[in-house]
């Protein structure tokens, strides 16, 4: 992925230094044409004019007389009127560029430049273009590899730490990237990574249950096998040990029953009645720093003291999630809202911003749909959390945009 992003940002790069710095060199070389014909033009000109003036007060015209008057790296050819031409300067070899003004007694000037003075100007005008073109690569190259660099290393190290949750290494990296979409990324991993801990702590603890509590019984079940064995001819004796024999068969299977039903999702476990205020509290003092910087304002009303059932973690995340979004993507005051619905309580978040476009609508919740040049994973991401919570997260409104999230009422407690 390195290299391509190098070689995407050259390749754009080229592209435009051969379309900006050819057509900037045709430009530049018909203007510095263009400019030494308007300079031999106005030197036919003005030598058009100093000879008409020494004709009108009588005096000679001759290329002796015209020396001082005509530069020396121009060929002049000076026509009188009934009288041989002459020539001054030294006739240009190859190609020139040549004008010829004419006076009111019938005089001609005609000045020649060589046009190797314009061959000049536009190899130097190439050089320039050529340098600045070597200067523009460096730096694209500069900021390619630092770029690749910034997007590929936690790119890599993002998959890393898939591969090492996948492996069933729970251990979380805890490192952010500085790009939003990153980070969020990274923090999906870390949650994963805590449940993926969460799980292969029950099931060590399900191993050792299983040992302890199974070795007993198996034990038992064993000795009394042995026993009908040892009793085979004595019928009453079998009856009386196979009767026992079952029912340990019975109580062992009743404490692998308890030990499958101890190890469920630990999610299920950690559901627990919390105080709602608390959290949206705790997320107001954690994001006020930012929307301060941004200029933005962040406040909460509704209806307080109201407890949700569910688990807090998941709760946050998805309420930080949105209280993201209103900061990124929206504008004007993020609003926290809560209310009761029959038997829910909904946490509603709000901005005065442009809003989720029409085309999107619910749509906005799918993975990599998003309508702001983003990834679209956050929402995606937040949903599953709130539905995995037993809740559910909804659009309410586009635009300006409301987004609520459900979460089940604890009803053993006041309304606050």
């Amino acid at each position: 992925m390195r290299r391509r992003l190098i070689h995407s940002t050259l390749a754009v790069v080229l592209v435009v230094i051969a379309v900006f710095g050819v057509s900037l060199l045709v430009i530049e070389a018909r203007s510095i044409e263009a400019g030494a014909r308007e300079r031999v033009q106005s030197e036919a000109a003005r030598l058009v004019a100093v000879v008409e003036s020494r004709l009108v007060a009588g005096e000679q015209v001759t290329a002796r007389s015209m020396h001082n008057a005509v530069p020396s790296d121009r060929h002049v050819v000076i026509d009188l009127a009934g009288e041989a031409p002459f020539t001054m300067g030294d006739r240009p070899e190859g190609g020139v560029i040549s004008a010829t003004e004419t006076g009111a007694h019938g005089e001609a000037v005609t000045v020649q430049q060589s046009a190797g003075a314009v061959s000049d100007g536009v190899l130097r005008m190439f050089l320039i273009i050529l340098a600045v073109s070597l200067l523009a690569v460096a730096a694209a190259v500069l900021l390619a590899v630092r770029q690749a660099n910034r997007l590929a290393a936690p790119l890599t190290d993002l998959a890393e730490t898939a591969e090492r949750l996948g492996s069933g290494d729970p251990r979380s990296g805890r490192r952010r990237y500085g790009v939003p979409e990153l980070d969020r990324v990274a923090d999906v991993l870390d949650t994963s990574a805590e449940r993926i801990a969460r799980m292969i702590t029950a099931e060590r603890r399900l191993a050792a249950d299983a040992s302890h509590q199974l070795r007993t019984p198996l034990t038992a079940l064993s000795m009394r096998l042995e026993e009908i064995i040892g009793t085979a001819s004595d019928r009453e004796a079998v009856q009386e040990e196979a009767t026992i024999a079952l029912a340990q068969v019975e109580r062992l299977t009743d404490v692998v029953q308890r030990l499958l039903t101890n190890s469920r999702d630990p999610r299920l476990d950690s559901a627990v009645s919390f105080d709602l205020d608390e959290i949206l509290i705790q997320q107001m003092e954690e994001w006020r720093p930012a929307y301060r910087s941004a200029g933005r304002a962040i406040v909460h009303s509704g209806k307080p003291g109201l407890r949700a059932v569910g688990t807090p973690g998941a709760v946050t995340q998805v309420l930080a999630t949105l209280v993201e979004n209103a900061l990124m993507h929206g504008d004007g005051t993020v609003a926290l809202r809560t209310r009761t619905t029959g038997t829910q309580v909904v946490v509603e978040v709000a901005d005065g911003g442009p809003g989720v476009p029409p085309e999107l609508g619910s749509r906005v919740f799918e993975r990599s749909v998003s309508g702001r040049n983003s990834t679209g994973l956050g929402l995606a991401v937040a949903r599953d959390l709130a539905e995995a919570d037993g809740g559910r997260l909804e659009l309410l409104q586009q635009r300006p945009p409301v987004f609520a999230l459900f979460l089940s009422r604890d009803t053993g407690a006041g309304s606050g």
